[in-house]
């Protein structure tokens, strides 16, 4: 975890044994995903109306990469507990649930890739036409159009200069893209 959690107690003292239940059960958490930016656990005591006793609370709330994994479990939410153990329990259950969808979610995602770069020379240039061809180190011959150069005037690109682009398969073979003329 990237920052110390936080755990807050409203209407009770800290223990050290409730402290240390919630850090076990942040262990946990990280067990399931250990890229947690930060988590904020509160521990709410309150008066239960209408019979004697306590209701608990425990809130659990944790920042991670593309998103936020809230748990909020209220008294007089179905299964209010009355046994402080239980109450975190059931929230910690409930945030690994979130963060096991959160991870399966996020697998599916793809980073973009961006394709190789080669490093070759101009072959051929016609000039007019707008088109030429450069060569690859391996010997793979590209073709490029004007518009595929970037940052310098295509009036300057003669043959034998050095230039780096990337390579696309077309219906008549390579082409290059993004070609970048070597100075």
């Amino acid at each position: 975890m990237q920052t110390e959690p936080q755990i807050v107690f409203h209407g009770m003292d800290a223990s050290p044994a409730v402290t240390g239940e919630i850090h076990a059960r942040i262990g946990k958490l990280e067990q399931v995903f250990d890229r947690i930016t930060s988590l904020r656990v509160v521990v709410e005591k309150r008066m239960a109306r209408g019979h004697k006793g306590h209701l608990y609370q425990v809130a659990v709330d944790a920042e991670v990469p593309g998103g936020m994994i809230v748990v909020n479990r209220k008294p007089g939410d179905l299964g209010a507990h009355e046994d402080l153990h239980d109450a975190i329990r059931d929230a910690f259950d409930a945030a690994r649930r979130q963060l096991e969808d959160h991870v399966r979610k996020t697998k599916g995602v793809h980073v973009k890739t961006h394709p190789e770069r080669h490093h070759g020379r101009v072959t051929q240039v016609f000039a007019d036409a707008g088109y030429g061809f450069a060569r690859t180190a391996g010997g793979i011959e590209a073709y490029f159009q004007r518009d595929s150069l970037t940052g310098a005037d295509w009036d300057k690109v003669a043959v034998g200069d050095e230039v780096e682009f990337s390579l696309m398969e077309g219906d008549k073979g390579p082409f290059a893209v993004n070609v970048t003329r070597r100075a």
